[in-house]
């Protein structure tokens, strides 16, 4: 596929990230369609743009969220209106200025094209425990502190 295609893609992943690290669970919402599901890392899923902003929200409201850290590892096409994208990330816990290990996670977007617009169908966020090998905790937080 061409650059215009992964830039496509990038740019719906990095509106999701920059709405979380905003707060900003309507700017979260808006990039689904509206079926569109949202795993997090606790295993709470969601479907729909409703029900992601009404179960992001409160999160915001209540919490004070740590900024993602990402980094995207490959996005390929799913035909001419799909794809995948894999990256990375690590937050930053507030008041800290480093990445906190423990909450590493790899997260999977699935983006359809629909009327020349990308909206996700599927985000998950799943924890880089590693169960056994921190080393790869250790390698996985290394990649990310290259872009702190």
């Amino acid at each position: 596929m061409n650059d215009s295609f992964h830039d496509e893609i990038q740019e719906i992943y990095q509106k999701l990230i920059d709405a979380w690290n905003r707060r900003d669970a309507e700017g979260m919402a808006e990039q689904f369609s509206d079926q569109g599901a949202q795993i997090g890392f606790d295993g709470s899923k969601v479907v729909g743009k409703a029900e992601i902003l009404s179960h992001v929200k409160p999160i915001f409201e209540d919490h004070p969220t740590a900024p993602f850290v990402t980094k995207i590892k490959s996005i390929r096409p799913l035909g001419k209106d799909a794809a995948i994208l894999h990256a990375i990330a690590g937050m930053i816990p507030p008041g800290k200025t480093d990445i906190e290990p423990d909450v590493n996670a790899h997260q999977t977007l699935v983006a359809v094209k629909t009327n020349s617009n990308w909206r996700i169908e599927l985000f998950q966020n799943t924890p880089a425990a590693f169960h056994g090998r921190p080393e790869l905790v250790d390698q996985m937080t290394e990649e990310l502190r290259e872009f702190l």
